[in-house]
């Protein structure tokens, strides 16, 4: 299926003679996924400017029953942001839509537009004095309407929430090009349905977020950093009820590493080095944010940290001295997953459950790979404070790529299976895209279907918007 050849000038004129690609090797960066799961086809690329320009874009294919891809930085795991393989569907990217509009210091809040990138938001919220808490290892590139579409997590949900947390209002762009204006900033605004959680998450699929109206916070007067041995996960979790009430739920990271995956980050990664004397079976790095008031913070945490000791609770830790030494720990963390990928094919899970629970599930889906992959390694890793774990199966030096992955459908079933009678969740903060559609009518009840596809068809009645994704 072909896009008529008036509808595509319309849509070049729709964002100018600036606004759009339509040469082959412009258009090829655009068509294949961050992992380079899905390549897809596409005879156009808009990249409009303005929120007038979306919807003029959208108007068109609307009209026309033509799908539209919305990309960001694609950064995405699970495919949403690539175009279909027949050509029949444009990519609208917004990456020229990255102005910051207003920022109130007074209100803790500021407006951006959709194509921001997400350090480039950090940055402006620090120039007065503001922290904008989202923190993901691609925020150098990841932009805030994809943030938004897939209601991303991060390093820092334990004290601040996902991205839906981090937003008081959106401006959105509906399919039939005409725009839901809410950026007031508003904290209370109980006037009926909160339309706004329609579409952080929704990848897409409802329409375009063109801008938000982001939460800031204080920022810390100091921060303490430390990387902390710990014998087993359940330990873990015990260490960090004892630091949230230290802290007085003043934790901003607590996340779990297992000696597998530090190693592999010690082999593959230049300037990296282990924080400790000796090897553990399980680490945690845990960052507290402190505010003016809360003076010995270090001398706290270093108490607490050798009742902890005392306790079992943990085996070691180094304090970071500086900053560089805080960056030191975080790279071991942020760079697992590059690790991983030289280490060689690996197979990835993005599950939650209950904290509490996260230790015996560790424990029952390592068995389970073991029977299904015996030649694997375990690398599970993650946000052990909001229950997420990237529960991920490397293969072993030398094994054969192809069969190894083959096993991958075997792995998801029974990891996915798992989380489910755990009461988790298969994708924890990756979203579900066209890699997981099926998963999500196997383990979501077939009323939240039933709804999901009811909400679909009614904002979006000629099925436009990233057709193909999620359902």
């Amino acid at each position: 299926m072909s896009i008529p050849a008036d509808v595509l000038q319309k849509l070049r004129a729709a964002v100018g003679p600036h606004g759009y690609l339509d040469q082959p090797q412009d258009i090829e960066p655009f068509t294949t996924d961050h992992r380079r799961l899905y390549r897809g086809a596409t005879p156009l690329v808009v990249r409009p400017d303005s929120t007038a320009q979306v919807s003029e874009v959208l108007r068109v294919c609307n009209d026309a029953g033509v799908g539209v891809v919305p990309v960001g930085g694609n950064t995405s795991y699970c495919g949403a942001t690539a175009p279909s393989e027949d050509g029949s569907q444009i990519v609208l990217s917004m990456g020229r839509m990255r102005r910051i509009r207003a920022i109130d210091p007074a209100n803790f809040t500021l407006v951006a537009e959709a194509g921001c990138v997400l350090a480039q938001i950090q940055e402006a919220a620090a120039s007065v004095d503001r922290l904008f808490p989202m923190s993901l290892g691609s925020e150098g590139s990841c932009q805030l309407g994809g943030n938004l579409s897939t209601n991303a997590g991060g390093t820092a949900v334990l004290r601040y929430g996902m991205m839906r947390d981090l937003v008081l209002g959106l401006e959105v762009v509906l399919p039939d090009g005409r725009v839901l204006e809410n950026l007031s900033g508003l904290r209370k605004d109980n006037t009926g349905y909160d339309l706004r959680n329609l579409f952080i998450g929704a990848e897409g699929t409802l329409g375009v977020i063109t801008a938000a109206a982001c939460k800031l916070y204080s920022r810390p007067a100091s921060t303490v950093t430390a990387f902390i041995a710990v014998a087993e996960p359940q330990a873990a979790v015990a260490l960090l009820a004892r630091m949230r009430a230290l802290t007085g739920d003043a934790v901003s990271t607590f996340e779990l590493i297992p000696r597998i995956a530090l190693d592999l980050v010690l082999r593959h990664i230049e300037s990296a080095h282990d924080p400790l004397d000796a090897m553990h079976p399980w680490y945690v790095l845990l960052e507290i944010g402190l505010g003016r008031m809360d003076s010995g913070g270090r001398q706290a945490l270093e108490a607490e940290l050798a009742a902890a000791m005392e306790a079992g609770e943990a085996l070691d830790a180094a304090i970071a001295a500086n900053e560089a030494q805080r960056e030191a720990f975080w790279r071991l963390r942020e760079l697992i997953p590059e690790a991983q990928r030289r280490e060689g094919a690996s197979i990835k899970h993005d599950v939650s459950v209950a904290t509490s629970k996260l230790p015996q599930f560790i424990v029952e889906a390592s068995a389970l790979a073991a029977e299904i992959a015996p030649s694997g390694r375990i690398i599970a890793y993650g946000h052990l404070g909001d229950g997420n774990v990237h529960f991920n199966i490397n293969a072993s030096a030398g094994e054969d790529r192809a069969a190894f992955l083959q096993l991958a459908p075997q792995l998801h079933r029974a990891v996915h299976d798992l989380a489910a009678r755990f009461g988790g969740s298969f994708s924890a903060e990756h979203g579900v895209g066209r890699l997981k559609r099926d998963e999500l009518v196997r383990y979501k009840s077939a009323t939240a279907i039933d709804l999901m596809r009811a909400i679909k068809r009614a904002i979006d009645p000629k099925g436009v918007m990233n057709p193909g994704k999620v359902l």
